[in-house]
């Protein structure tokens, strides 16, 4: 059975990693699919997310990353021919939003399923826009993203 992960991922973190390992191991094949969250102010660009994620995720034959532009989850699912979305949950404010979001996944397609799998509690409180604000005022973000993803977090620094 395959599966989709859609995210932003911007910035990759431990926490995505951890559900991204989690999951190839549930399902035959998994998709993360990077989507462009059109509220949020993007660190990295698509194509370099790919990049941050593949090099993650090298020695999981059965992942696959891919980018999409702007376009509803639904729609993605229906070109993959993919009838399960992953999602991760941190907490209780996280569920009521995946709630709402699966509600209308399943208004839109009723042979789609969202898969919610609950966070590890070492990464519970890692979220990408925490990140950005920790690495931003020069926090140590070392725990909670990939070695790589820290490395090109400060070229992006430095390019500005």
């Amino acid at each position: 059975m395959n599966a989709v992960f859609p995210g932003s991922f911007d910035p990759l973190t431990n926490g995505h990693l951890d559900i991204i390992v989690r999951s190839s191991k549930v399902f035959d094949k998994v998709v993360v699919a990077v989507m462009t969250n059109t509220s949020k102010k993007a660190m990295f660009t698509a194509n370099e997310k790919v990049d941050l994620i593949s090099e993650a995720i090298f020695e999981l034959p059965n992942v696959e990353v891919v980018a999409v532009e702007s376009d509803l989850t639904i729609n993605l699912m229906h070109k993959l021919d993919s009838k399960i979305i992953i999602r991760s949950v941190r907490n209780n404010a996280d569920f009521g939003y995946e709630k709402d979001i699966a509600l209308m996944n399943k208004e839109l397609d009723n042979a789609v399923e969202t898969v919610l799998m609950l966070a590890n509690p070492k990464f519970a409180h890692v979220s990408s826009s925490l990140m950005k604000e920790i690495f931003k005022f020069d926090g140590d973000i070392s725990s909670m993203v990939p070695l790589h993803v820290k490395q090109a977090m400060l070229e992006k620094r430095y390019e500005k």
